[in-house]
């Protein structure tokens, strides 16, 4: 089980802050193995398929299993130690590039903006961006809203 701690309240997400959360190795087994259970396209588990298909040229990482790579790295190292409340919604996602087996992808969350909740005292909004780099190359990018409390909470 993972330990809570909270390190960080909503007063600490302010706009132009980023959070570097290091890389992720992409594994292809790893890879092969969500696409199998959750994105079980061609292009995502079989070899010759995806080396068919003129957009990729080979095996790539289902759009979800990037997404959970950036999830991942954000909520071990910032939403777990965090007054996280929840996550509302998401928007703006995009895979600009694809992603293959032994990429090492760079992880970054910054804040866009925050603000107070006028219904629920006690809780702020924050907008984040999400973005995993191939190099000097966008793989993914998505706009987060997160809840969280206020450090007096």
């Amino acid at each position: 089980m993972t330990e809570v701690r909270t390190e960080l309240a909503f007063e600490d997400f302010t706009a132009g802050r980023v959070f570097d959360l290091g890389t992720v190795g992409v594994d292809r087994d790893e890879m092969v193995g969500f696409a199998s259970l959750y994105d079980p396209q061609p292009v995502h588990l079989d070899d010759a398929a995806a080396a068919r298909n003129p957009l990729v040229g080979k095996l790539c990482a289902s759009g979800l299993f990037v997404a959970a790579l950036w999830s991942r790295a954000f909520a071990e190292q910032v939403l777990n130690r965090s007054t996280a409340l929840s996550c509302p919604g998401a928007n703006n996602v995009s895979w600009p590039a694809p992603v293959f087996a032994g990429d090492e992808l760079a992880i970054r969350g910054g804040v866009l903006s925050s603000r107070l909740s006028k219904a629920q005292p006690g809780v702020g909004l924050v907008d984040v961006l999400a973005t995993l780099h191939r190099d000097d190359h966008c793989v993914y990018r998505a706009q987060f809203a997160l809840l969280l409390g206020l450090a007096d909470h």
